[in-house]
C-alpha cells in the first residue's frame, strides 16, 4: 500500500460560531488523485484550504508525508495551489508568472528559464513565454496557473475548482490534460469541484461532503454504485426517487404492488445501508434517469419494478430525447431513444440492479457518516 503523502485527523473548522468542518478524518495516498466534491456550502473549499494552511483549524491535525504542519504557514508546507481564478500578475508575460514562485525561491536565471521552458514545453505553451497573460485565452491562463504551481515541485499539488471558469469544450480538454500530467509525474493532486463528471474523470478516490462532513469516500466505481445514503446517491446521479412499500421475501425484499408500481423482488446488492433482507415497511428507491427503460404501460414487469405513468413533458438534449413521466403525484425523469408525445401512457421499467434503496425514515442518511470511510 503506497504511503500517505497527506492524513488529516479530527480537523475542525468554524467561522466565528459556525462550524464548517466537523471532525473531518482524511488520508490521501502519495501519488493519488483525491476529489473533493460536493454542493456550495458543503466545506470542501474550506477544508482544501485548512490543508493548505489559508484558514485556520480549531481542533484536529494535519500530516504532509508524516510530517505535522498543522499551524506551518502555506510557504513551508510543500503544496502549491492552483485558484479558480487564476490569481495570475496581470503586468507579468507568461514566461515570469510561471517562474515567480522560483524566483521567491531564490533561484538563478538560468535554472529559472530552463524550468520555464520544460514548463512551457510540458502545457503546449511553446511561442507563449514573452506574450502577456492578459493576451491568453481562459484555456492558455489556466494552463499558465497550473504551470507556476508545478515549477516549484510541490510534495501535493492543490486544485480549487481551476475549470469552472472555462467553457464546456475546453474544459473538457483541460481536465484530461491535468490528468496526464498529474499521472505522468506521479504527483498527489486533491481537487475541489462540485461537477460530479468531473471528478470522475479525474480522480483515482471521490471524497462526497455534506454539511462539514465526509458523506462518503471511495474510488468512482464505488460510490457511483453504492451509495451509503440517500443523500449520495442523489448527488451521484441516481435523483428519481420513490417512495415504495417492502416486506422480506428470501435473501432479499419484496416491493409490493400499488396503485403507481408493479410488484419486484429486490436483491441484496439494491439493498443500501438500512435494509436488510429481514427489513419491513417504507423505502424510498432512487434510480438514475438513464438506467429506465419506456414501455407501453400494458407491459408485463419480466422480474423487474414498472412503474405506470403518463409523459407529461418531452426535451432533446441531444442523441436521445428526456422525458419527465407523471406516477401518481411524482414526476420522474427518464431518458430514451423513442419519441413519444405528451400525454402518452408510459410503463417506466427498472432493472433491481438498477435500484438504490434506503429507509424511507432517513435512517441510511444518519449511519452515512459513520460508514464513509
Amino acid at each position: 500500500m503506497p504511503g500517505a503523502a497527506l492524513e488529516v485527523a479530527g480537523l475542525e473548522v468554524a467561522y466565528g460560531s459556525v462550524p464548517v468542518l466537523r471532525g473531518i478524518d482524511l488520508r490521501v495516498d502519495s501519488g493519488s488523485f483525491v476529489a473533493l466534491l460536493g454542493a456550495s456550502g458543503c466545506g470542501k473549499t474550506t477544508l482544501l484550504r485548512a490543508i493548505s494552511g489559508f484558514v485556520q483549524v480549531n481542533a484536529g491535525r494535519v500530516l504532509a508525508n508524516g510530517r505535522d504542519i498543522t499551524h506551518q504557514p502555506p510557504d513551508k508546507r510543500g503544496m502549491a495551489m492552483v485558484f479558480q481564478s487564476y490569481a495570475l500578475w496581470p503586468h507579468m508575460t507568461t514566461a515570469q508568472n510561471i517562474g515567480y514562485g522560483l524566483k521567491l525561491r531564490g533561484q538563478s536565471r538560468d535554472a529559472i528559464a530552463k524550468r520555464v521552458n520544460e514548463i512551457l514545453a510540458m502545457l503546449k505553451l511553446q511561442g507563449l513565454g514573452e506574450r502577456m497573460v492578459t493576451q491568453l485565452s481562459g484555456g492558455q491562463r489556466q494552463r499558465v496557473a497550473l504551470g507556476r504551481a508545478l515549477a516549484i515541485n510541490p510534495d501535493i499539488l492543490l486544485l480549487d475548482e481551476p475549470l469552472s471558469n472555462l467553457d464546456a469544450r475546453i474544459r473538457e480538454e483541460v481536465r484530461h490534460e491535468i490528468k496526464a500530467l498529474q499521472q505522468k509525474l506521479g504527483i498527489t493532486a486533491i481537487h475541489v469541484t462540485h461537477d460530479r463528471e468531473e471528478a470522475m474523470v479525474m480522480a483515482d478516490r471521490i471524497v462526497v461532503m455534506d454539511a462539514g462532513n465526509i458523506a462518503q469516500q471511495g474510488a468512482p466505481e464505488d460510490v457511483y454504485n453504492r451509495p451509503v445514503s440517500a443523500f449520495v446517491a442523489g448527488f451521484m446521479g441516481a435523483g428519481n426517487a420513490i417512495r415504495l412499500e417492502a416486506r422480506p421475501s428470501g435473501n432479499g425484499l419484496r416491493i409490493a404492488a400499488g396503485p403507481d408500481n408493479s410488484a419486484a423482488d429486490v436483491t441484496k446488492p439494491a439493498l443500501g445501508p438500512g435494509i436488510d433482507a429481514s427489513y419491513a415497511g417504507p423505502v424510498i428507491a432512487h434510480f438514475r434517469s438513464e438506467a429506465a427503460i419506456l414501455s407501453a404501460a400494458s407491459d408485463a414487469p419480466d422480474g423487474a419494478l414498472v412503474l405506470r405513468g403518463r409523459i407529461a413533458q418531452a426535451s432533446y438534449p441531444g442523441g436521445h430525447y428526456r422525458y419527465g413521466v407523471s406516477v401518481g403525484d411524482l414526476n420522474v425523469i427518464v431518458d430514451s431513444g423513442q419519441r413519444l408525445n405528451v400525454g402518452a401512457a408510459v410503463g417506466v421499467r427498472l432493472p433491481v440492479e438498477a435500484l438504490h434503496l434506503f429507509p424511507a425514515d432517513g435512517r441510511a442518511n444518519q449511519q452515512s457518516f459513520k460508514q464513509a470511510s
